[in-house]
């Protein structure tokens, strides 16, 4: 009976191991998406910044940053509540680690597996709206008491229809263990969940404009309005402490890219082989197995990435809206539609035959496959024309220099 409760450095070892490893790769996520931030910026609007200073590729310009970051002097408001003003960055940043311990990287690379997965990510991602209410109003300020309610409740606000549209690949796969959904989405390309049926291919979109508003990212950032309300709820914030709230915010990106990785897009899948590849090396001997795995984990987080990717993408091209226009987004049109979505996807999987939803299922696939394959012809001729026709030259700078050189020659004769 002793030796049940006789202390193994084990019990405390492997938990301290998993940890490190988490907030180790949040951070990286973190310091890669800022970079990415500025690249992603600089070629959308053609600011020269980020395209030029910084070493090779800039990355130089993202470890400054974080230098000043942590010598930059801590200062608290006089009217601000000491408690709540330190407190608050760290809860948020809690709420979003939390959610890494039950994301698996891989099969079976994860910290802890479990059978209600997606809701515990779900519920732990939800706790960061108390950080920010804290933020708000631990600062002593009524910009940043402003910025605090209103991403309190557009956090909350949008939670609703993002877990239900969770829900919709949730009945396709009868499981909420994230391990078991991407096992079940094994195969090729189509086996994703996306192309599943209507309802579940809608539900991604749907689902990912969620997420995007809940990580208070444009063009849902009224939070961060500095037209209105300056920086928002971290307006007093300086140091490490802003630094915590911005490892918050593009930790949550991860995380809830992550779940849309899982539940839609095939997880750690490839999508162009018939086993996940820790499975088909893993027949061959055990290293190759660990092989296979590290390439599992290297393409789930390409998809995570590619995610967050699309977010910065659609920050620095569409403009935000006002307040009353993101909260009536989210009542009005995506409440409604994922509760359609849920329904219908309820019906699809009771009462349509199997026959009938292979062939939609192959459809879908087939749809957007041309799909992409026209847009990627587009994005090709389209950044090799010349000015003036469709759109300029985007990495071909010879050929506008080359075009605007023949047309200056041109005039002149005229």
């Amino acid at each position: 009976m002793s030796s049940l409760f006789a202390f193994s450095p084990w019990l405390l070892l492997v938990p301290l191991i998993a940890a490190v490893a988490l907030i180790s790769f949040m951070l990286v996520s973190a310091i890669f998406s800022v970079w990415l931030e500025r690249k992603v910026a600089g070629r959308i609007q053609d600011r020269l910044g980020p395209t030029r200073v910084g070493g090779k590729f800039g990355w130089l310009q993202t470890l400054a940053d974080g230098l000043k970051l942590l010598v930059k002097e801590d200062i608290i408001p006089a009217a601000a509540d000491h408690m709540l003003f330190r407190l608050g960055p760290y809860i948020a940043l809690t709420g979003s680690f939390m959610a890494y311990m039950a994301l698996p990287f891989g099969n079976g690379v994860v910290a802890q597996e479990m059978n209600v997965a997606v809701f515990y990510m779900l519920a732990v991602m939800s706790t960061e709206v108390f950080g920010i209410i804290l933020i708000g109003y631990g600062s002593g300020s009524k910009w940043s008491l402003f910025g605090g309610m209103r991403e309190a409740a557009q956090m909350v606000s949008y939670e609703v229809p993002m877990a239900i549209c969770i829900l919709v690949p949730v009945i396709v796969a009868g499981s909420m263990n994230l391990v078991e959904v991407t096992n079940q989405q094994e195969g090729f390309l189509f086996n994703w969940y996306v192309f599943h049926d209507p309802f579940t291919f809608a539900a991604f979109f749907t689902y990912f404009t969620c997420a995007t508003a809940s990580c208070k990212r444009a063009p849902f950032d009224l939070a961060e309005a500095e037209s209105e309300l300056v920086a928002g709820f971290h307006t007093e914030y300086s140091g490490f402490r802003w630094l915590s709230i911005f490892m918050a915010e593009y930790g949550s990106m991860v995380a809830v890219s992550g779940i849309a990785a899982i539940m839609f897009l095939g997880g750690w899948n490839t999508g162009l082989l018939p086993h996940d590849l820790s499975g088909m090396l893993g027949e061959l001997g055990g290293f190759l197995w660990v092989l296979g795995n590290i390439t599992n984990v290297i393409v789930f987080i390409f998809k995570c990435w590619f995610l967050v990717f699309v977010m910065m993408w659609v920050r620095w091209t569409l403009p935000r809206l006002r307040i009353d226009q993101v909260m009536m987004t989210c009542l009005k049109y995506l409440l409604p539609i994922s509760c359609v979505l849920l329904m219908g996807v309820s019906a699809w999987q009771l009462f349509l035959p199997h026959v009938v939803q292979g062939i939609v299922w192959w459809a879908i696939f087939a749809v957007c496959m041309v799909l992409l394959a026209m847009m990627v012809w587009k994005l090709w001729t389209w950044t090799s024309a010349p000015p003036s026709t469709g759109m300029p030259g985007m990495w071909r700078m010879t050929d506008v220099l080359g075009y605007q050189g023949a047309r200056r020659t041109t005039e002149a004769a005229k």
